[in-house]
């Protein structure tokens, strides 16, 4: 064979047979989020796990004691699990309080009820007797009376003289 045969079939272009690179939208952002809440995911998953699992396995559940006279045990300590217990502590109400904070919003509004029934009642009382300067009784100057009963005895007057 000669040179340019061999040169001639070395720089000929590969036959593709009309398949083309298919163009799709870019999954970029899909990515990053993904890996993004992959990475957050597990960076709060291990250690939570692993204290887990610390806490069950050197601490465990709380052994029941005899507990002495004049000790009143807290809120806390009545939970099963060290967990709950942390939780109990730190981060939630002691149920006591709760109590009585709702109790004494109960008697507030109870006191409310009683007022409003007593202010009802002297309300009622007061428009029967008409005897109590109050919630009817409207101040007013008698000397504006007396010109305006003349003023009208005057018109009258003049009406019937017409």
């Amino acid at each position: 064979m000669s040179q340019t045969g061999d040169i001639a079939c070395s720089l000929s272009a590969p036959v593709r047979h009309s398949e083309h690179m298919a163009i799709t939208p870019s999954r970029f952002a899909w990515n990053l989020w993904k890996d993004h809440a992959h990475f957050y995911f597990l960076l709060g998953i291990i250690p939570l796990s692993l204290l887990v699992l610390y806490v069950n396995v050197f601490i465990g559940p709380p052994k029941l004691a005899d507990i002495p006279e004049d000790y009143e045990p807290k809120h806390w300590e009545y939970y099963d699990h060290p967990i709950k217990q942390f939780f109990a502590k730190y981060f939630m109400e002691n149920p006591q309080q709760v109590y009585e904070k709702r109790m004494h919003i109960l008697q507030i509004e109870h006191e409310k009820v009683q007022l409003r029934k007593l202010q009802a009642k002297v309300e009622k009382l007061i428009k029967e007797r008409g005897d109590y300067q109050a919630w009817y009784f409207v101040p007013y100057d008698s000397k504006y009376t007396k010109y305006y009963q003349e003023k009208a005895r005057e018109i009258d007057f003049y009406s019937k003289t017409v």
